[in-house]
């Protein structure tokens, strides 16, 4: 009888070794449990990550847009496609969607307000992402979110 403890075997007749039903259950509800902890976790971390995308690419479209009015005049106006002043921007001057690179794109890009001297570019939520609210950088640096679809915050909150 000792060998067959030590061995892991069940010294009773009929009863094969393995997990019973009530174990696979207990294993299963635990996993369940700890889904339910992590997926809403990550969900969240994936929404953060691709708003942070589109943070750089604002950035970047912002920095294409000073380019833009040193080459143009000291002008903002005429930087939307077709030469009009709000809107998606040309190709040639920045990508109209974000991520930047990928196939898959969360964001749309536009010119939301140009004046001779100041902008406002808007990233447009879509897909998805659309429920997170859009982001918005004025050419004073000033960057924004509409976190609750009505008040505009600091993005870094």
């Amino acid at each position: 009888m000792v060998n067959n403890v030590k061995a892991g075997l069940d010294s009773r007749p009929g009863r094969s070794p393995g997990f019973t039903l009530i174990e696979l259950m207990i294993v299963v509800a635990i996993i369940g449990i700890l889904a339910a902890i992590a997926y809403p976790s990550y969900q969240s971390h994936v929404e953060k990550a691709r708003r942070a995308d589109a943070q750089s690419a604002l950035t970047a479209f912002s920095a294409r847009m000073e380019r833009y009015y040193t080459d143009s005049g000291n002008s903002y106006l005429g930087a939307a496609a077709g030469g009009a002043d709000t809107g998606a921007p040309p190709s040639t001057l920045f990508p109209s969607e974000a991520p930047l690179e990928g196939g898959v794109k969360y964001y749309d890009l536009t010119i939301n307000a140009a004046t001779r001297n100041s902008y406002t570019l808007l990233a447009n939520p879509k897909g998805v992402q659309a429920g997170d609210g859009p982001l918005r950088l004025l050419s004073n640096g000033v960057r924004e979110w509409q976190q609750d679809g009505t008040n505009w915050v600091d993005w870094n909150n």
